[in-house]
C-alpha cells in the first residue's frame, strides 16, 4: 500500500508541473496586455510610449516567452509565486489571505450539503416510488437545473431585501469579528452552495444504494435475519466507493460554484481575488490562483484514492 500511495504521489506531483507549465502559457499567450490596464487617463503621445516601455522592463515582460518562463518557473520550484501587477504584493500572500475565507465556506458546505444528501438518498432508495420519493428527486433536479446565481441572488432578494432577516454581502457587519456575525453571514452563501452539492449526490446515493439492494449478498443477508438497519449498514458501506469517486470528480465544479458565489456575496475568498485579477490582466495572481485550485483537487483525489482502501478492504488487499 505504501509503494502505491508513492507512486500516486509521484504522478500527482507530474501532473501538478504539466499544470504550472499549461497555466502559464495559456495566460501569457491569451490576448490583452496588463500593461493597458495601468496607464494613467491622462497619459498620452510619447508619455503614453514611454511609460509602456518603462512598465514592460519593470515586469519582464520585455523578455522572451522562453526566458520569463524559465523566471517564473525557478522562483515557482522556490515557492515564489512573484508579485501582483496590480499592488505589488506577493502572490503567494495574497492567495493564502483568502484561502481561509474559501475553505471556510467551501469546506462548510461541503459537509452540509453532504449530511442533507446522504439520509435523503439513502430515504428514496429505501422507499422507492413513493411520494417520498417522487417529492425529494424531484426537488433535487430542480435544484440542479436552476443555476445558483440565480437561487443566490433571489436568496439575496427574499431574505436580505425584502424580510431583512439575513446581510446579503460579506463575512462580518461593519466593526463586528465576532463568530455570532459570521455564522448569520455564513446563512446565505452556505446554504446556496450546499444545495448545490446535496442536489445532484441525493441521485448519486440513490443509484448507488438501488444497485446495491438488488445484488445477492442483500438478498442473503436479509435470509440470515438481519435487521432493515443492519441490512442498509452493508449497502451503504458497500456503494460508498462509488461517492468518494464521484466526490473526487465533483471537488473541481464545486470550486467554480464557490467563485461564482464569492462574488454574488461579496465573500473575501480567493475566487472573489481571481475574478478582480482577471479583470486587470494580473498574470501572477490569475496563476497562482490556478495553481492553488489544481493542488486542491488532486490532493482531494489522492485523499479518494487512499479512502477506497478504508471503505473497500477489497482494494486494500489488491495492493
Amino acid at each position: 500500500m505504501l509503494r502505491s500511495f508513492v507512486s500516486r504521489l509521484l504522478s500527482s506531483v507530474l501532473v501538478f508541473v504539466l499544470i504550472a507549465i499549461g497555466l502559464f502559457l495559456l495566460v501569457r499567450l491569451a490576448p490583452g496586455d496588463p500593461v493597458d490596464m495601468m496607464i494613467p487617463p491622462e497619459a498620452g503621445g510619447v508619455d503614453r510610449e514611454a511609460y509602456i516601455d518603462a512598465m514592460r522592463e519593470r515586469l519582464g515582460l520585455n523578455e522572451p516567452l522562453t526566458t520569463q518562463f524559465v523566471i517564473w518557473f525557478g522562483g515557482l520550484l522556490r515557492g515564489d509565486l512573484g508579485f501582483s501587477y496590480s499592488n505589488g504584493q506577493p502572490v503567494g500572500q495574497l492567495l493564502f489571505d483568502r484561502l481561509g475565507p474559501t475553505l471556510l465556506l467551501t469546506g462548510t458546505a461541503l459537509v452540509v450539503g453532504l449530511v442533507i444528501a446522504i439520509p435523503l438518498g439513502v430515504l428514496t432508495a429505501v422507499r422507492r416510488d413513493t411520494v417520498a420519493d417522487h417529492g425529494i428527486t424531484s426537488v433535487s433536479v430542480l435544484a440542479i437545473a436552476v443555476p445558483s446565481f440565480f437561487l443566490a441572488m433571489l436568496a439575496i432578494y427574499v431574505f436580505a431585501v425584502q424580510l431583512r432577516v439575513l446581510p446579503s454581502s460579506g463575512m462580518h457587519s461593519s466593526g463586528r469579528t465576532d463568530v455570532p456575525d459570521l455564522l448569520i453571514h455564513m446563512i446565505l452563501p452556505v446554504g446556496i452552495l450546499a444545495l448545490a452539492v446535496a442536489a445532484p449526490f441525493i441521485r448519486y446515493v440513490r443509484s448507488g444504494m438501488l444497485e446495491e439492494l438488488g445484488k445477492d449478498y442483500i438478498r442473503a443477508v436479509v435470509a440470515k435475519g438481519a435487521s432493515p438497519s443492519r441490512t442498509l449498514v452493508h449497502a451503504f458501506r458497500n456503494s460508498l466507493i462509488s461517492l468518494v469517486t464521484v466526490l473526487a470528480l465533483y471537488i473541481p465544479v464545486f470550486l467554480a460554484g464557490a467563485v461564482v458565489l464569492e462574488q454574488v456575496f461579496s465573500w473575501p475568498g480567493m475566487g472573489q481575488l481571481a475574478v478582480s485579477a482577471l479583470t486587470t490582466r494580473d498574470y501572477p495572481v490569475i496563476i497562482g490562483f490556478g495553481l492553488y485550485v489544481a493542488a486542491l483537487v488532486l490532493i482531494a483525489n489522492l485523499t479518494a484514492d487512499l479512502l477506497y482502501s478504508v471503505v473497500d478492504p477489497r482494494v486494500r488487499s489488491s495492493r
